[in-house]
């Protein structure tokens, strides 16, 4: 479980690669996501993993430079508006930044029955059918697992990954 622990939370951002806090909080993001990505299985898993940023967002720069998983497989990112008829089809996981309500809405809409991984950018968005909410401050990231969302997805979460969630939600 430590490892699982040490690829998913930075508890000291500090001690990070010399840089702007902004530039560490993205790196911790980016770190996360890939670990995130690295614990999911799709009903077909895909050779070249398709995460696409969905929406402004303030923690994607590292992201979009393009990305591997410690396993190997690439990772693959592109830029797609909410409103986007691709998201569905091009898409394994989406990183949701900022939407409007009736953006959010339209996005889930299209992805109900698709088995796409949501993680969200925003952590008060987990009630709206995203599977991971990150909680991003400034000197860790940990996130929140929709359990409900997680079911209905179609995506395997490796137990741990929800344990840990649990775990870490309980920490004062």
């Amino acid at each position: 479980m430590s490892v699982l622990c040490g690829l998913f939370m930075h508890s000291s951002m500090a001690d990070e690669a010399p840089g702007g806090a902004a530039d560490q909080r993205a790196q911790a993001v980016t770190q996360v996501v890939l670990g995130i990505l690295s614990y999911a299985r799709w009903p077909v898993e895909p050779a070249q993993l398709r995460l696409c940023i969905i929406g402004p967002t303030q923690y994607t720069d590292d992201l979009v430079k393009g990305a591997t998983q410690a396993s190997g497989r690439p990772v693959l990112v592109q830029r797609l508006l909410a409103s986007s008829t691709a998201v569905a089809s091009h898409c394994d996981a989406v990183y949701i930044g900022q939407l409007s309500t009736d953006e959010r809405n339209q996005l889930f809409t299209a992805l109900a029955g698709q088995a796409v991984l949501s993680i969200s950018e925003e952590g008060d968005q987990c009630v709206v059918g995203s599977l991971f909410c990150l909680r991003v401050s400034d000197d860790q990231v940990a996130f929140e697992v929709n359990l409900d969302s997680v079911a209905r997805s179609g995506v395997r979460i490796h137990p741990s990954v929800l344990q840990l969630s649990r775990r870490r939600a309980a920490q004062p």
